[in-house]
């Protein structure tokens, strides 16, 4: 660390990990209304306010336990929806909050359900198309929802399919299903019977890279993003009625990662390209002349969260990126910007320090997109190189069919207020950058995408960016077993490791996913290795840190959600179990009203206080004491509350 780090004021962790003030505003399609997420009573809820009064606001939901992380206002305007799971086991239902009456309703009331939003139509305002997996929990049935009655009727009966496409008329029109070679095949539905043979089709190749983007208002147009013949994917538009296809869009680096559309016609006005950081295309000129116009008015980065119906009113996010977000009402017609709200206005005045994207060569010649934050003070010369060598943290990203993005972070601005260089890696097998840096990860876990990120660490220490006997890594999921991996495969390399609901063994990992998973497996097992073959069994468990659990010599922190669907508890009870009989020290955690990750606030802040605790005592980096932070949270450390400091005395508490 440096001397500026230890001196710069230590960002409290709840105001990093804790509940926003506000997040994911939005206004209505009638443009009447206002509407975002909001804690009541503590609990993260939806909140409405006439757009001519912001401040007149009300709760219209009834959260009490878990956040509502996500809302939508239904197409009449009439009421906010969203969807709701229990302590974190992925079993989505639907509900609907009335705005005049105030009553709020959960539209698809069963047990063991998780409901797919197939379509939103722009013209039929009180109807949706959901997939309901009710009757078998494999496959989406998909229902017509009556949103005034509540009433659903069956349209297709499912038992092949792994999802579906909409016109604007709410009638299906297309079916997807995996193929033998773990791509996939579109085909054609008309009076709800799905057609015999595929009318366009991609190899395993392309099943990643590759997908329908929807159609236009009248069905005259079905947009793609797509790899096929190519390496990254390209916008095209198809003509539905001769099939015939046109190029819209390219970029050699990255994928087309995202589409702007018009709210009633849907036709495509922008397009998003994103490499290093996202760059924002106009095909339609008005659009280009009111993004041009922000872009003059907004410091960094910015976006279009919602927009009306007749598109007169934009909500906006903007990342100023060392300063908190913020959101906008943007009036087009009047052409005036007015603050909605900060996200996290006790940031204000933060030491919030600057991501700096970097380009790392691999061993082999790839070029790894990554991203590093430096502890404050470090680097006076604002070169994106500290004066001196820190800690560093490595923080692995999830999926791994996924990928690290620039912009505002919280995990970075924790570490690096704590004195650690962060350093976020796009390793091979990550999403956006074309299907070749995609499928280089086939079947590479613990292999070349572990060398990526050896490779990565290799470059911050020849940089002078990283002490190298003080680099953690550290990542859920993906993250999680990448931190696994690099414990067991490459223990020399790292000081420690934190483990969030990481797998330690692929193969139990693969016999265990969800049942709505099973549509798709085929691409986990051409992905990672096919665990019903000799070959492919051999290369799961090679690549399984369990087996290599006696190799660990560095401390490790793991923690699980109990309820988990994709990652079992078993998978960390396994490596801990493990450990245990090696006479090998771990701390574990375990959230028994989690799931894949942590969404209470109450357990992200547990969680965090853990870890930089955890990272300090391994690191020498600063911290937070843990104080009281374990007494709202379900927290339970099953193993080794001795190896952090502070904690058995915060337990005791």
């Amino acid at each position: 660390m440096t001397a500026d780090s230890d001196t710069a004021p230590l960002i409290p962790r709840a105001a990093l990990m804790g509940n926003p003030v506000r997040a994911q505003g939005k206004v209505s399609p009638d443009g009447r209304w206002l509407s975002w997420l909001a804690p009541k009573d503590g609990v993260m809820n939806i909140w409405v306010a006439p757009k001519a009064d912001p401040e007149a606001a009300r709760a219209m939901t009834g959260a009490t336990e878990r956040p509502i992380r996500q809302h939508f206002w239904a197409p009449d305007s009439s009421a906010v929806m969203y969807i709701q799971d229990k302590d974190g086991d992925e079993n989505f239902l639907l509900y609907r909050a009335c705005v005049t009456s105030g009553a709020e309703t959960c539209l698809t009331p069963f047990e063991n359900t998780r409901v797919d939003l197939i379509a939103i139509s722009a013209t039929i305002k009180d109807k949706l198309l959901i997939g309901l997996n009710n009757r078998d929990p494999q496959w989406h049935d998909v229902h017509l929802l009556d949103l005034s009655t509540g009433a659903l009727t069956l349209v297709l009966e499912n038992n092949a399919y792994a999802g579906f496409e909409a016109d604007d008329t709410l009638t299906l029109r297309m079916a997807m299903q995996q193929n033998a070679g773990g791509g996939t095949d579109y085909f054609r539905i008309e009076g709800n019977v799905v057609a015999a043979e595929p009318f366009e089709t991609t190899a395993m190749e392309d099943s990643l890279t590759t997908a329908p983007a929807g159609y236009t208002t009248d069905g005259s147009t079905l947009y793609w993003i797509d790899s096929r013949g190519r390496d990254t994917a390209a916008l095209f538009a198809q003509d539905t009625a001769t099939g015939e296809r046109t190029l819209i869009a390219e970029d050699d680096r990255a994928d087309i990662s995202q589409t702007l559309r018009h709210p009633l016609t849907g036709v495509i006005e922008a397009y998003a390209v994103n490499y290093l950081t996202t760059r924002w295309h106009a095909t339609d000129p008005a659009i280009s002349a009111a993004l041009a116009w922000l872009g003059e008015r907004l410091e960094g980065d910015f976006g279009i969260n919602s927009r009306t119906d007749d598109d007169s009113v934009w909500i906006v996010w903007n990342d100023p990126l060392t300063r908190p977000l913020s959101n906008y009402i943007f009036d087009r017609t009047a052409m005036t910007l007015t603050r909605f709200y900060t996200t996290r206005p006790d940031l204000e005045g933060a030491p919030l320090q600057p991501m700096h994207p970097v380009e790392i060569a691999s061993r082999d010649g790839l070029t790894l997109p990554c991203y590093l934050t430096l502890p404050p003070g470090s680097d006076p010369q604002g070169t994106g190189r500290p004066a001196a060598p820190v800690p560093m943290v490595l923080l692995v990203h999830g999926g791994p069919w996924a990928r690290d993005t620039y912009g505002f972070n919280s995990a970075h601005q924790l570490l690096a207020n704590r004195g650690y260089a962060v350093l976020s890696v796009n390793f091979r097998g990550s999403t956006g950058f074309g299907k070749a840096f995609l499928n280089a990860g086939n079947r590479q876990w613990g292999l070349k995408m572990h060398d990526d990120l050896i490779d990565a660490v290799d470059w911050a220490k020849a940089q002078g960016i990283a002490l190298p006997e003080k680099i953690a890594i550290m990542g859920g999921s993906y993250g999680g077993y990448a931190t696994l991996a690099g414990l067991t495969f490459t223990p020399e390399v790292f000081a420690c490791g934190v483990d969030i609901v990481g797998p330690s063994n692929l193969e139990t990992l693969l016999s265990t996913i969800p049942p709505y998973w099973a549509p798709l497996v085929k691409v986990f097992h051409e992905r990672m290795g096919d665990p019903s073959t000799e070959e492919g069994l051999a290369l799961l468990r090679a690549a399984s840190p369990l087996y290599k659990a006696d190799r660990i010599t560095k401390p490790l922190l793991i923690a699980q959600g109990a309820n988990d669907p994709r990652v079992k508890q078993a998978e960390s009870d396994q490596i801990v179990g493990a450990m245990q009989a090696a006479g090998i020290p771990v701390t574990y955690v375990l959230y028994p009203d989690e799931g894949h990750g942590f969404a209470r606030p109450e357990n992200n802040i547990a969680f965090y206080a853990i870890a930089e605790n955890f990272l300090a005592e391994c690191l020498g980096g600063r911290a937070e004491p843990l104080g009281d932070a374990l007494r709202p949270a379900s927290a339970q450390i099953i193993e080794g509350a001795e190896h952090v400091k502070g904690l058995e005395a915060a337990l005791a508490a």
